[in-house]
């Protein structure tokens, strides 16, 4: 789904707007005025921006100028809406960058029209860049060459600590690749319970579920912190590893491994003891989070028991053991490792 940003002061117009573009299906955001905006648009990256001229703190010219200024953001299709109709102010908006210009009062064929042309405009030339990359580069040989393309050519994303960047049942349209922070997925069982099945940290693809069909996604993935992720359409990223047999193979080894690691998870779920739980998820969460292991891991009690696959009381109950034996400290949420040999000899 196209998610719209539309920017405007004037609260009853805004609303009219969004409700005539949801009802035309697309996802939108509204923001009521260029901070607010301009604030939103860098965080969540929208598909394309709508934006009045005349508003108050920062008007449409200078939040455009901003956004032209900014990397992440300069390539977002942007359309003025707006009631200054004089040759010179659309002069103006176009000069600065703009797609397209809209005046007040329009209709709504209008406004969808230049939405379509503008995202219909922006795809094809990202097929050409990524047609000419292709033709101009090298085979992609191994991951790190495919980390390389993600830094390049994916889209950014940033999302803030404890937000959903999707959705267990939710359709996958892009592969993440994390830059920074670290990602937690887990299913939710028939009483809403949470088991944490994967942790990504810097570095570490996630969000591939199928390479040969359209398959939603079997977990909900939440930033643990802030993170920020380079994405890759589906499309794309299968057609790289359709033409590369050797970074097929290279990928296929990558998510075996990940198996093997998900089914040693899950037997020592099921065999540790308490103790040798709560003590490997610590280290599993130290080296995810941390540079070093003795760094504080702010991590939810609960979460903690998720991959430790006991129960949250129980595991504080650990907690306060190892606390007491010298190997850990309890500072509020966080937990620092003060003996990671005694951790490691429990298990």
């Amino acid at each position: 789904m196209t998610r719209v940003l539309l920017i405007e002061d004037d609260k009853v117009l805004r609303e009219n707007t969004a409700e005539i573009l949801e009802l035309a299906n697309y996802e939108v955001s509204m923001a009521p005025n260029g901070v607010v905006g301009l604030d939103y648009a860098k965080k969540h990256l929208p598909d394309i921006i709508i934006c009045d001229i005349m508003m108050p703190e920062l008007d449409g010219y200078d939040t455009l100028k901003a956004l032209s200024e900014n990397e992440k953001t300069k390539y977002i299709p942007f359309i003025f809406l707006s009631a200054k109709t004089e040759r010179e102010d659309v002069r103006v908006g176009m000069n600065l960058g703009a797609d397209d210009y809209i005046t007040k009062p329009f209709s709504e064929p209008d406004l969808i029209n230049a939405i379509e042309s503008r995202i219909a405009k922006t795809s094809i030339l990202r097929e050409l860049k990524l047609a000419n990359k292709e033709e101009d580069s090298e085979p992609v040989k191994s991951i790190n060459d495919l980390k390389n393309i993600c830094d390049e050519e994916g889209a950014l994303f940033s999302f803030k600590k404890d937000e959903v960047i999707y959705r267990e049942g939710e359709h996958s349209n892009h592969i993440y690749l994390i830059n920074k922070g670290v990602v937690k997925c887990y299913q939710s069982d028939a009483q809403g319970k949470e088991l944490i099945t994967a942790l990504y940290k810097e570095d570490d693809f996630f969000g591939y579920n199928s390479f040969t069909n359209s398959v939603a996604h079997k977990t909900t993935a939440v930033a643990i912190e802030d993170v920020e992720l380079s994405g890759v359409p589906t499309k794309y990223f299968n057609r790289l590893l359709s033409e590369n047999s050797k970074l097929a193979l290279e990928f296929i080894q990558h998510m075996s491994d990940n198996l093997l690691l998900a089914n040693k998870q899950l037997l020592e779920m099921a065999y540790g003891s308490v103790n040798r739980k709560t003590a490997k998820t610590i280290l599993k969460f130290a080296e995810k989070i941390n540079r070093k292991p003795e760094d504080p891991i702010n991590i939810s009690r609960s979460d903690l028991a998720s991959v430790a696959g006991i129960a949250t009381e129980t595991l504080i109950r650990t907690l306060t053991r190892f606390k007491k034996e010298g190997a850990i400290a309890i500072e509020g949420r966080n937990i620092r490792v003060l003996d990671l040999e005694m951790l490691k000899r429990m298990f």
